[in-house]
């Protein structure tokens, strides 16, 4: 079992707290940014290991969090989304391991030139410094983030939600008990250890510098809070209204099994679709994936052609073409064409991930090239949006921004760069 819950006792309190705990990632860091590769690995492959090996704790820790967040009224998507089993213990461990199988970025050379002066110019990966990673009911994350942020030779401060503090507890515990073992700094991977809202806008302002880029992972309430009070950089994305369109050429049985996979698959990622579009030359494809996903439990809201196709189907209203659900909820409409279908994800869409099924290399271009999300797919589901699928082993984030970082942040995209410039007594004129 975890240990009971420590408290900080007032306002004071906690910003002595936090600018200790800044201190001792500052620290970290420049131990970090000069670890060989071999530590690193050392310390991710220690941490799966440690994270199979305290199973039990860490389930027991979030068997708590999960009775309180039920006994709260928490929704059946806000559950599945704080749940932790066995399964999911080994995912994070494999994560673990995905990483360290990863090339280390810190340190690679990305561009290198020489100047008519004989001076030569390199580009160089280097660590961010220390990130602050936010979020709320996926413990998960903390794996996730300790990992990634290691490679990368960076220091990270993690946030974790209240509902899921017993579960991320558990689990840093793990992670810090592996950097000791291999002689790593503990304080390169720390858990906020309080509830009290007033350490996120202390992590917001930057902790007196410490924090070099904020990772929001959460609900719009929480993103929309970090974005508009952050006075450091942000990696994230606010909300995750997704789309798949099928194309008049698209294989019906591709189309279902993308379309329901897509929904239903988990309702509460932020890669779920949102709204269907249909091509309104393939009318008879309509009714068949509008049934399937209501016998498969999903709520369907949809225009007046979507109705027609089932009497099951709601009234969409303005406002649900816009909206992320997170539940069994999707909306529907037909389109003519796939100008007609980019048109709508530009006006509704959030610029994270949409995806078009379709045999016609030319209309499956034309979306390639035209959505401007961070992730665009041809004939395969949007719930591919997540780092380890990309091959990035996890991932801290999907950011919609256009600045450093856009879709999945790995290890690559958690480093920044320096120039490197070698002269032999060469001066300016």
């Amino acid at each position: 079992m975890t240990a009971p819950l420590k408290s900080i006792e007032g306002e004071g309190d906690v910003a002595r707290t936090m600018r200790d705990i800044g201190n001792r990632a500052r620290q970290a860091v420049r131990t970090l940014a000069l670890a060989p590769t071999a530590t690193k690995d050392a310390a991710l492959a220690a941490m799966a290991k440690t994270i199979i090996a305290r199973a039990d704790d860490i389930l027991a820790a979030n068997a708590e969090d999960v009775a309180d967040a039920k006994a709260q009224g928490a929704t059946a998507a806000f559950l599945d989304r704080l749940a932790l089993d066995r399964k999911r213990i080994e995912a994070m461990a494999a994560g673990s391991d995905v990483v360290r199988a990863l090339a280390d970025p810190v340190g690679a050379v990305t561009e290198s030139w020489t100047r008519p002066n004989g001076m030569t110019i390199e580009r160089v990966r280097v660590p961010l410094g220390v990130v602050g990673v936010i979020y709320e009911s996926r413990p998960n994350v903390t794996a996730d983030a300790g990992a990634l942020c290691l490679k990368a030779g960076n220091a990270v401060i993690l946030r974790g939600g209240s509902e899921s503090f017993r579960s991320a507890r558990a689990i840093q515990a793990a992670l810090a008990a592996s950097l000791a073992e291999v002689g790593l700094p503990e304080a390169a991977i720390q858990l906020v250890p309080t509830r009290d809202r007033a350490a996120v806008g202390l992590m917001l302002a930057g902790l007196d510098g410490a924090i070099d880029v904020i990772v929001p992972r959460g609900g719009k309430g929480l993103v929309g809070r970090v974005q508009s009070e952050a006075r450091v950089p942000v990696f994230a994305h606010l909300e995750g209204v997704c789309h798949v369109y099928v194309d008049k050429a698209a294989d019906p049985a591709m189309a279902k099994r993308i379309v329901l996979n897509a929904k239903m698959r988990r309702t509460g990622v932020c890669g779920a679709a949102e709204t269907l579009l249909i091509d309104r030359a393939a009318a008879a494809q309509l009714k068949p994936l509008v049934t399937m996903l209501i016998d498969a439990g999903c709520e369907v809201r949809g225009d007046e052609a979507v109705q027609a196709a089932d009497a099951r189907v709601k009234r969409a209203s303005e406002d649900d073409w816009s909206t992320e659900y997170l539940d069994a909820i999707i909306t529907a409409k037909v389109v003519d064409g796939v100008d007609a279908a980019i048109a709508h994800i530009e006006r509704y869409g959030s610029h994270h991930t949409d995806a078009i099924v379709t045999a016609d290399a030319t209309a499956a271009e034309k979306f390639l090239n035209e959505v401007d999300s961070a992730i665009v797919l041809h004939n395969a589901s949007t719930q591919f949006a997540d780092g380890g699928e990309f091959g990035f082993g996890a991932e801290i984030g999907i950011a919609t921004g256009r600045m450093h970082a856009r879709g999945p942040v790995g290890v690559e995209q958690l480093t920044s760069f320096k120039y490197r410039v070698r002269g032999s007594g060469q001066i300016r004129p």
